[in-house]
């Protein structure tokens, strides 16, 4: 009997349909994960297991924090996928061991829903590997110096209260920052130690983000726009951050399009994505944060010119860190306090005392509650 004749075959394997095009390429969903799939094991090339005849072999342990949406999710699936199969290997040995970080969504922004069932699924599908869902607030727990911290940092704006519990400090801290931007460079800066923090306390070596070509090539544009240029060498860029803790991006030569596709085609991460809340329309763009307003400018060059967005973030990885053996560190986010030549960024510093313009960054002095942009 005849095969039966494709309308549009698979560019790669020829026997099946295809049902996605990516990069001027028809695909069938099979060679599709397989495309995405490979692009990710390039990055994670470098975490191999040692060949068996080595005794006393203790896999790493990497930090993989999650936040429900669809790029971290994906990568989740892709990782667990690499390791099953190296468990069902009986000459090999597994390259390295997962730990699952989930932020609670719902105490990060208070439109967020509890998604207990999401994580409940996440756990079901994927039960390998080891899990833990944090609040936000557990940042005063993790980085202790915390809560003196955001006192100095916020000023006289902030009235801080020891006798309230964690989660109504934090909230109280974030409700005394005035703008859309700074609040949402604040938030990521917490998250942020509170990942670090927790992956140092599980004993995680590498933290591997799940951000996409798209949201690096944002976050690159934020960054210099917010001040955070020096930053960026650990923030987007695959390397050592501050804190001792290796950061990772093995996303990054995949746009976020594509791993849309991916989980449209990937049954098992249907009841654990949670979609992103699209800005809306009649939102005024002086109300939007530079790092919403950044991803938005992305997203739709990105649609016209994927290439030129995918050199942003690739140019961003070739940054090196600037030799700074004498330069102080920012007490919050952990960036350098001066440039190269020493400049403290004196128009945002000379607001402040001496004692805390040299605490604190460029960037974070510029997010600071008494700040007025």
């Amino acid at each position: 009997m005849p095969a039966k004749e494709l309308t549009r075959p698979c560019m790669d394997c020829k026997d099946a349909e295809a049902v996605l095009t990516t990069r001027k390429r028809s695909l069938c969903s099979h060679c599709f994960k397989l495309f995405i799939a490979h692009k990710t094991f390039r990055r994670m090339d470098h975490h191999k297991a040692p060949p068996k005849k080595q005794k006393d072999y203790v896999p790493s342990k990497l930090l993989l924090p999650l936040s429900l949406g669809v790029s971290s999710s994906v990568l989740l699936h892709i990782l667990d996928g690499q390791l099953q199969r190296q468990i069902a290997n009986i000459h090999g040995r597994v390259a390295y061991q997962l730990h699952v970080l989930v932020i609670e969504p719902s105490t990060i922004s208070p439109g967020n829903l509890s998604y207990d069932s999401n994580f409940e699924e996440l756990q079901r599908k994927f039960p390998t590997h080891a899990f833990t869902r944090l609040p936000f607030h557990s940042v005063f727990e993790y980085v202790p110096e915390m809560k003196d911290l955001i006192n100095e940092y916020a000023g006289t704006q902030f009235a801080d209260d020891s006798s309230r519990s964690d989660k109504d400090r934090l909230a109280a801290f974030r409700a005394c920052v005035a703008t859309a931007t700074s609040k949402d460079d604040l938030d990521n800066v917490l998250l942020t130690r509170l990942v670090v923090a927790f992956a140092k306390q599980a004993g995680c070596e590498t933290i591997l983000w799940g951000d996409s070509d798209t949201r690096l090539a944002a976050k690159t544009l934020a960054g210099a726009a917010k001040g955070r240029g020096a930053s960026l060498t650990w923030q987007v860029s695959d390397g050592m951050s501050p804190w001792g803790v290796q950061f990772e991006f093995p996303l990054r030569d995949i746009n976020k399009p594509e791993l849309h596709q991916f989980a449209s085609v990937c049954s098992e991460l249907a009841n654990i994505v949670v979609p992103d809340q699209p800005i809306s329309e009649n939102t005024l763009t002086k109300n939007l944060s530079i790092d919403e307003l950044m991803m938005r400018y992305v997203e739709t060059q990105g649609a016209k010119y994927p290439g030129v967005i995918a050199n942003v973030s690739r140019t961003a990885n070739k940054l090196q860190p600037a030799g700074s053996d004498d330069c102080a560190e920012c007490a919050l986010c952990g960036s350098l306090v001066s440039n190269v030549k020493g400049n403290t960024g004196i128009t945002v510093s000379s607001q402040f005392g001496e004692s805390q313009g040299s605490r604190f960054c460029y960037g974070c002095s510029r997010s600071r509650p008494e700040v007025r942009s």
